[in-house]
């Protein structure tokens, strides 16, 4: 089963994107997804989380500006970026996890510049 993270690309500061995160086949018994992203040179970050009840949970620097949701019934996750910043510019990563797995997506690339 791979995830495949879709939607990055370039835009400028105050623009928006949203970032959509499938996987190749249903996986079962997913109770958490969420975003994560890793700028050139630093560690990979949590930008934002969802639980299977819906509870949502962001990093400082999305919230207000980032909204992820997911549609359990095709386990696929959303990332609605607004107000984007230079700042912002990384790879994203989707991330699933079930009782017995977590699993990754490749990752897509959000370019901020003007």
């Amino acid at each position: 089963v791979q995830l495949q993270a879709s939607g990055g690309g370039l835009v400028q500061p105050g623009g928006s994107l949203r970032l959509s995160c499938a996987a190749s086949r249903k996986i079962f018994g997913i109770y958490f997804m969420g975003w994560y992203r890793q700028a050139p040179g630093k560690q990979r970050e949590l930008v934002a989380t969802i639980t299977g009840g819906s509870s949502t949970n962001y990093a400082d620097s999305a919230k207000g500006r980032f909204t992820i949701s997911r549609d359990s019934a095709t386990n696929t996750a959303y990332l609605q970026m607004n107000t984007l910043k230079p700042e912002d510019t990384a790879v994203y990563y989707c991330n699933a996890r079930t009782p017995g797995y977590s699993y990754w997506g490749q990752g897509t690339l959000v370019t901020v510049s003007s």
